[in-house]
């Protein structure tokens, strides 16, 4: 299940791209939080907590226990989106999404599969995996880090839908059933170069044929021509 970590935060006031710049020049990472009965509120978080915490877990959907300077309480998150520099990946921003313990929540966890299919190994097949996440809903305190699937039972043609997952206590599928998560194809056989070699020598050699230029006249009537203008001036 999805741990639930502490992270401190601040009210963010100054807003804008400049004041965003100043703020990541500090060392701090712009945010919000949205959600529940209270107005969206920009924070900021420092970037070394965020960076620590995200490390360690196995996807984005975190559980957060957000301790806000200047409130008397903490308020209970769900990391909701992580927004990255497309040039060295780092973390821009973050979107927390406030919840209530004991109400459900939506989240897409990664989807992973567990040992090597019977058919990869015997065969040579190849595993697809059509789904590389899935939507599901749970209690905050459901929420699994992943969802993992043994694989090991499938041979070639053979495929697992989500039907067939066995999903963790409490947790439900968001999407439909027959989609398929997992399917094993049959290797791929390259045509032989002997096979390729044979139906070559089959066809016969290539004729090449050089295309006469117009008016040229073929050889053995040059010939002929040539011998009747020699007679005609003796």
């Amino acid at each position: 299940m999805a741990k639930q970590v502490k992270l401190k935060a601040e009210p963010r006031t100054n807003l804008g791209r400049s004041a965003v710049r100043k703020l990541r020049a500090r060392g701090l990472i712009p945010a919000i939080i949205y959600g529940g009965n209270d107005k969206p509120q920009p924070l900021q978080v420092a970037a070394s907590d965020i960076n620590a915490m995200m490390s360690h877990a196995s996807g984005e959907n975190v559980l957060v226990e957000l301790e806000i300077a200047g409130e008397d309480s903490s308020r209970t998150a769900l990391v909701q989106e992580v927004q990255h520099s497309p040039v060295g990946g780092a973390i821009r921003h973050l979107d927390f999404h406030a919840i209530s313990m004991d109400e459900m929540i939506q989240a897409e966890v990664p989807l992973e599969p567990t040992g090597t299919a019977v058919g990869v190994k015997t065969f040579g097949g190849l595993l697809e995996q059509s789904l590389r996440t899935l939507a599901i809903e749970c209690l905050p305190r459901d929420l699994p880090d992943r969802i993992t699937v043994d694989v090991s039972q499938l041979n070639i043609g053979d495929s697992i839908h989500v039907r067939d997952i066995q999903f963790p206590p409490g947790v439900t599928p968001r999407v439909q059933p027959d989609l398929t998560a997992f399917s094993l194809l049959a290797p791929v056989v390259e045509e032989e170069p002997a096979v390729v070699e044979a139906e070559a020598a089959a066809a016969g050699p290539e004729v090449i044929t050089e295309k006469k230029e117009e008016g040229e006249v073929p050889a053995p009537a040059a010939k002929e021509k040539a011998t009747k203008e020699k007679e005609q001036k003796k």
